[in-house]
């Protein structure tokens, strides 16, 4: 008896350290961190106006400043951490209420000098918007998901919304309008 209950203790064992080495190896019950999660909103500024056409930075017009507070309402309920636009009248002016309404102060980039890389390692497990413009929003989301997928907006498009989270090193987009 005493033979059979040792070698059933060996066998248990043996069995246990077999069961627990083959479990460490299995991928399903691996112990994985928290995923990094960053997402990118990305707008065109808000409509702008077209009274004098040699005027290269115009501000807003009436229904731009309306979109502008129409787009602080629609990041209201988003915790965002950082805001970015191009240092022009119009991208300013659209950043505006979102930055007082978020207390957040914006940060101006140019789109030409943009390091992409840096940007989003900058912005790791943050919630982003950067507003820019027709051409320079869509060439945005095209390198943060890593590939052309959208061309220039129309210049008509001022409620365009691109949300791009990026997931463990892996993008998604999507495209909404807001009107």
């Amino acid at each position: 008896m005493k033979f059979k209950a040792i070698s059933l203790l060996k066998v248990y064992l043996f069995v246990s350290i077999a069961v627990g080495i083959i479990s460490c190896n299995n991928k399903d019950t691996e112990i994985k961190a928290d995923p990094i999660v960053s997402t990118f909103y990305l707008i065109r500024h808000a409509e702008k106006d077209r009274t004098d056409p040699s005027n290269s930075n115009p501000e807003l017009n009436q229904d731009g400043l309306g979109r502008a507070i129409k787009w602080a309402e629609i990041f209201e309920p988003i915790d965002l951490d950082v805001i970015y636009s191009t240092n022009y009248e119009r991208t300013s002016m659209t950043a505006a209420p979102t930055s007082i309404k978020k207390d957040i102060n914006v940060t101006y980039y140019n789109p030409s000098d943009i390091d992409i890389e840096a940007l989003k390692s900058e912005n790791l497990s943050k919630d982003v918007l950067i507003v820019g413009h027709s051409n320079t929003t869509p060439m945005m989301v095209n390198k943060l998901v890593g590939y052309e997928k959208y061309e220039a907006m129309d210049d008509t498009d001022n409620s365009s919304l691109f949300i791009v989270r990026i997931i463990d090193s892996v993008a998604t987009d999507i495209r909404l309008n807001m009107n």
